[in-house]
């Protein structure tokens, strides 16, 4: 299986200035993971959009695979209870 590529829109790097610095290590390493896993234990398809989620603690990573371009594009993280809201 091909390494994917983990890309991150502009928009992430704003979410991480809410998450505590040790949080944001854990997550940081989760998404890590997610180059030779795209698709770990524990991750799932979100209904309505191509994008899927794996957690984190209490914080949601959601991302879309482009598996073509073996690409790993991270959408948005957050806290669990705000990370769905439009």
């Amino acid at each position: 299986m091909a390494k994917y590529r983990v890309e991150f829109k502009p928009s992430v790097w704003k979410d991480f200035d809410e998450v505590p610095r040790a949080d944001r290590r854990r997550i940081l390493k989760r998404i890590e993971r997610l180059a030779g896993d795209p698709r770990p234990t524990g991750c799932k398809k979100l209904s309505g959009s191509e994008q899927y989620r794996i957690r984190q603690g209490v914080y949601r990573i959601l991302y879309s695979i482009e598996d073509e371009s073996v690409i790993v594009i991270i959408v948005k993280v957050g806290h669990r209870r705000e990370v769905y809201k439009r």
